[in-house]
């Protein structure tokens, strides 16, 4: 018992000598961090940053030592990868590209760009002929895919007959979805930024320029034919005939090429990516512009060489190239610019007509060596006014022609030569709020005024007698008004004053017709005297005794009153067949026998009433009852 009681106090005294040992080893301890504590935080030790940067710097230097030990065997391991799929990524790339297995290969291609890059950004000397084997595979399958690109582009690709689409109303023919998608993913490869880099030194990819050249080729073949049959129907036409609009195959040519690139850019959206649209559209359809551009020169050549009867063709080309354009840069976003150049000759030539034409008319009636004696109209009166008639079915391409212009800058050839087309258009241009209807019809007002005062003047300087130049006037403004009454130009010119224009013309010829008849009127005047006794009623209110009225007078009163029926007679006569036997439009003609027998038979019927006892009804003197006369003037109209 006593024995196993000193045991276990010996058991527990060891412990607590276990005990008693920790408790110095942890006093040491606390000791010796009170000591560090009071040097680091009294005032004569040093900062603990001091202490503890050293410390601080070498384990982050460690550290990055580590990180950078752990990127280098990562690196070896990527590295060795693609060293070892070298061989098979080459079986792919020598064996070439096959139309069926097109994803295959890209895919390889993509795997060595990858691999390229990776062993690239290591920049380590042992990786150099790996990276000039891997180079040499990205550029010899970049190779094989343009030729596989331009063999799938080039099968089938036989211009066509553009009018076989045209006359049967059907969309020209486009890429069949399986070649495009085989295209498209061979671009995908072919306009990235490694495929560009190794191959070609163009900002273009490899497969834009390739698609450019032979689709471009076949759009320009497609639309020769047409390039050459709008050259030949723009000259073939009676010299000196008005072109007829739709004569001139420009509207095939424009509608072919319209319906052309609409499918070319249907396949270039199937091919392309979005982003590369507008640069494969325009370098495709750049052959075939300039071709259309070399077209519209030689054209124009013509035009300016007949200037004032094919000038309606450049308004026409104006109008279908206008819209071809815009109706194309709806649809792409492109060619605006292209179509614009190529049309700016034409539109040069259409703007500077309309001073030539004013010009024309002026220098053709001041060249005129005689006039009609009988006051027929000229036949540049229907010549200009044909033209004005044909002017009005090219509305929207004279709009934009007069709008650029300005209102009345078309009167001279030097103010068209001043306003250029690239300037905008000055305030002046929307003088009447840019209408082009209303500038339309400031023009040909303009060119009315223009023949009507130029045939007045020359008339008065050729024609002695003031009745044949008012005839002539009267004839040549009914002809105007009847060709504008039985046109489109009746519209046009139904508002701004061009009627009361027109019709101040008219009376300025009736004026000049009638001076001749003022000499028979000056026989009717007579001369009565209130101081000698009563004056006999005359006029409605009383009925004239002729008898007395020459009973008063005296002998001398008496043949003046007979020299003045004779020379009223004689004058009259011959003013009426003069009036038959000169030309007169019909309504000419019922007009100023109008005005004739308003200006005559009243100053007779007066004159008659108080003379007409004269010669005792024998008609020596008084040929004319008031019947007569008036049946005489009827037989004027």
């Amino acid at each position: 018992m006593l024995k196993t009681r000193n045991a276990d106090h010996a058991e527990e005294s060891a412990e607590v000598e276990v005990l008693f040992a920790e408790a110095a080893k942890l006093d040491a301890i606390s000791r010796k961090i009170r000591a560090s504590s009071a040097r680091l935080g009294g005032g004569g030790g040093q900062p603990a940053k001091d202490v503890v940067r050293p410390a601080f710097g070498k384990t982050h230097s460690l550290q990055i030592m580590n990180e950078n030990i752990d990127k280098i065997l990562d690196a070896i391991d990527k590295m060795l990868v693609p060293s070892e799929d070298k061989g098979r990524e080459e079986r792919i790339i020598r064996a070439g590209p096959h139309p069926d297995g097109i994803k295959e290969y890209l895919d390889s291609l993509q795997r060595i760009d990858r691999a390229l890059s990776q062993m690239s950004s290591t920049n380590l000397r042992i990786n150099q002929q790996a990276i000039g084997d891997f180079n040499e595979l990205l550029s010899e399958g970049s190779s094989q895919l343009q030729a596989l690109f331009r063999s799938i582009l080039a099968e089938n690709l036989q211009p066509v007959e553009p009018l076989h689409y045209l006359v049967k109303k059907i969309p020209f023919p486009i890429l069949q979805q399986e070649k495009a998608s085989k295209l498209g993913l061979i671009d995908s490869f072919l306009s990235s930024s490694t495929s560009r880099n190794i191959s070609h030194s163009s900002r273009e990819s490899p497969s834009i320029l390739i698609y450019a050249e032979l689709r471009g080729g076949y759009l320009s073949e497609t639309l020769h034919n047409l390039s050459t049959a709008t050259i030949s129907t723009s000259k073939r036409k009676a010299t000196g005939e008005i072109y007829r609009q739709g004569t001139s195959g420009i509207g095939t040519y424009a509608q072919a090429i319209e319906s052309s690139f609409s499918a070319e850019f249907n396949n270039i959206s199937a091919v392309f990516r979005r982003e590369n649209w507008g640069s494969a559209f325009d370098a495709t359809c750049r052959k075939a512009l300039a071709e259309f551009a070399k077209t519209l020169r030689e054209v124009n050549v013509h035009i300016k060489a007949n200037l004032t009867t094919d000038c309606f063709l450049a308004y026409e080309i104006v109008e279908i190239v206008t819209n071809v354009g815009y109706r194309l840069d709806q649809q792409s976003g492109q060619l605006k610019l292209p179509f614009a150049d190529a049309l700016k000759p034409i539109r040069e030539t259409a703007r500077s007509s309309l001073a030539e034409l004013l010009e024309d008319v002026r220098r053709r009636v001041s060249s005129m060596q005689t006039l009609p004696l009988d006051g027929s109209t000229v036949p540049i009166t229907t010549e200009v006014m044909t033209r004005m008639q044909t002017m009005t079915m090219y509305p929207q391409s004279l709009a934009s022609v007069m709008v650029s212009l300005g209102d009345g800058n078309w009167q001279s050839v030097a103010s068209i030569h001043s306003t250029s087309t690239t300037s905008l258009p000055s305030l002046k241009s929307f003088d009447v709020g840019a209408d082009s209807s209303q500038l339309l019809a400031h023009y040909i007002m303009d060119t009315i005024e223009t023949l009507l005062t130029s045939l007045d003047g020359k008339a008065r300087t050729l024609l002695k007698s003031k009745s044949v130049v008012g005839v002539f006037m009267a004839n040549n403004v009914a002809l105007i008004d009847r060709m504008i009454r039985s046109s489109d130009l009746s519209t046009v010119l139904a508002t701004g004053g061009a009627s009361a224009k027109i019709e101040l013309w008219r009376k300025k010829g009736t004026s000049a017709y009638l001076e001749s008849w003022r000499e028979p009127c000056s026989a009717l005047m007579d001369v009565q005297y209130t101081n000698r006794g009563a004056r006999p009623p005359s006029g409605s209110h009383g009925t004239i005794d002729s008898a007395a009225v020459i009973k008063q007078l005296g002998s001398k009163d008496k043949d003046s009153i007979k020299e003045k029926f004779k020379n009223f007679n004689t004058s009259f006569e011959d003013l009426s067949s003069k009036h038959r036997t000169m030309h007169m439009e019909r309504e000419v003609r019922s007009q100023l026998a109008r005005e004739v027998q308003a200006m005559i038979e009243p100053l007779y019927a007066r004159f008659w009433d108080r003379y007409h006892e004269i010669d005792k009804g024998k008609g020596k003197y008084v040929k004319f009852d008031k019947g007569g006369l008036s049946a005489q003037l009827a037989g004027l109209a």
